[in-house]
């Protein structure tokens, strides 16, 4: 019945995408469908789940930064947040005629943020490198290691002593950092980073410790290797697609019985409380009101893990078998009311952020943005191949130029280059607001998202601002609306870089074909 799940999944999958809502929310849907139709998932799609959880946690490990889990916002505000929640679920839970056992067990599983969600959201905006990506992607992992523990506590994970060898997988950096420059660019690409996800989820699951974990941590062998992104990209479409069979997954676990349905809706009310404690936790860490917003968003809803800790709980015969269905309604219900509000998460702040703004401590904050421009004449937005090459042209022109980005990483490859970037989320209203433009003669926005695109431009116009504002499009549907939100000048990378090939080959200007055909192919570098 495999064409039935496919073809399910992707007819609700477009349908919640033609009413704004991310696909997932469908594939959740189609689940509970196919639980309606008596159909149970087999093997072959709790493989294919398995996978698609491992290749996103893989391809997190390729971005994760160790020092950002130790920093006291991931700490302090992750540790409060799940012993307080953990506690208010465990009562609701002990209400509802548990033992005070399996009510505070139930209760810290329940208090998990959903790292696929989190992560896959904020992959699809781009932001998992940002200051707000970086931190729930800290306090994400920092609640799957107590996870794991509460898995070895229900005797289904029991971690060997060895287990503490796994930390050292990223000292494996110089072997698969050179095997994966071998690996060239097609399909050993796929097969190598396949088999490394694979094979450090086989390594921790060998050593009693949770598979996902040792997906990371392999990921994490390659952080900050050159060609990171394009095997992330490689990978990209396979994750996406196996990630399918989780979210169905969830659904065919089905419904509780009536009974159930109360404490169901009871816990899902308490979500908001959840967004407002950590919305709490961040201010009162002196984060500003939007990175604490925005993160808090992204943390705004019930772990899978609460499924995996509650099917270990019944295993151990600490809670009711009927408790593993009610936990996966939980589960589903949050993830799809937490979809849509990060998907328009930006707007929203925007909307709220006159109120929101009265929280924010006074003085200066750990996520503060640059007010100046340091007498720059070009700004620009967003570091990457083409921000970077855009740069580097106009510096060897002579201008003064200043280049912004979220990315901690690329901030740091620049400034090894003697170049002048600071950090800078360009989704950021305040930025605008705050940024002194005087004596800048044009910006180039050359970010891979559009939407982020779209905020600086309007961002600028809002301003007044009557200097040149380019930008990159790499959809000619785009065109429009940049030029809407305030564009005057649009670049098409792609298409651009073909003419410029043809005009140097023009350039050449042979008179006789070459007598190395493959040379006239490709032309000289």
């Amino acid at each position: 019945m495999e064409w039935l799940w496919v073809g399910m999944a992707y007819g609700l999958g477009w349908l919640a995408n033609r009413f704004g809502w991310p696909p997932l929310v469908g594939y959740l849907a189609a689940g509970f469908v196919l639980w309606g139709l008596q159909q149970q998932p087999n093997n072959l799609l709790e493989n294919l789940a398995d996978i698609g959880v491992l290749l996103l946690l893989f391809t997190v490990g390729l971005k994760l930064r160790f020092s950002s889990l130790l920093r006291p916002e991931v700490l302090g505000v992750g540790g409060l947040h799940l012993i307080l929640f953990a506690l208010l679920l465990g009562a609701v839970v002990f209400w509802a005629g548990l033992s005070t056992q399996a009510a505070l067990y139930l209760g810290i599983g329940l208090a998990f943020s959903s790292t696929v969600l989190a992560v896959k959201l904020l992959d699809d905006r781009r932001e998992l490198s940002t200051f707000h990506g970086r931190l729930a992607v800290g306090i994400l992992i920092l609640q799957d290691l107590v996870a794991i523990g509460l898995m070895a506590y229900a005797g289904v994970k029991n971690p060997t002593p060895w287990a503490l060898l796994l930390l050292g997988l990223p000292m494996l950096r110089p072997v698969v950092g050179r095997i994966l420059e071998k690996s060239g660019h097609d399909e050993l690409l796929l097969l190598y980073g396949l088999g490394l996800a694979l094979g450090g989820a086989s390594l921790a699951r060998t050593l009693g410790v949770s598979p996902e974990l040792g997906a990371l941590l392999m990921g994490a062998a390659l952080a900050g290797h050159p060609q990171v992104s394009e095997l992330s990209r490689t990978l990209w479409g396979l994750k996406e697609a196996f990630l399918v069979g989780f979210f169905l997954q969830i659904g065919m676990m089905g419904l509780p019985n009536g009974d159930g349905l109360g404490l169901a809706l009871g816990l899902l009310a308490l979500l908001p409380l959840k967004g407002v404690l950590f919305f709490a936790l961040f201010i009162a860490f002196g984060l500003r009101a939007r990175t604490a917003f925005v993160t808090s968003v992204s943390l705004l809803s019930y772990s899978e893990f609460a499924l995996i800790t509650s099917l270990a709980a019944v295993e151990g015969n600490l809670v009711p078998a009927a408790y593993g269905q009610l936990v996966s309604l939980v589960v589903a219900v949050s993830l799809a009311l937490a979809a849509p509000l990060n998907r328009s998460v930006h707007n929203l702040y925007q909307q709220l952020e006159p109120y929101l703004l009265r929280f924010e401590r006074k003085g200066r904050h750990t996520d503060d943005e640059p007010t100046s421009i340091g007498g720059a004449e070009w700004l620009v937005v967003g570091m990457g191949r083409t921000g970077g090459a855009a740069y580097k042209m106009l510096a060897g022109q002579g201008y003064r130029v200043l280049g912004l980005d979220a990315d901690e990483g690329k901030l740091e490859f620049h400034r090894a280059k003697k170049r002048q970037v600071r950090y800078a989320d360009a989704e950021d209203p305040e930025l605008w607001e705050r940024l002194d433009l005087t004596g800048l003669r044009g910006v180039l926005l050359t970010l891979p998202d559009l939407e982020a695109k779209l905020r600086a431009a309007r961002g600028l116009k809002q301003r007044g601002f009557t200097g040149l504002i380019a930008a990159t499009s790499y959809h000619r549907e785009e065109d429009p609306l940049l030029a809407e939100a305030g564009a005057t000048l649009i670049s098409h990378p792609f298409a651009e870089a073909g003419e410029r090939l043809a005009e140097r080959a023009l350039g050449l200007n042979l008179v006789e074909e070459p007598e190395n055909p493959q040379l006239a192919e490709t032309g000289p570098d």
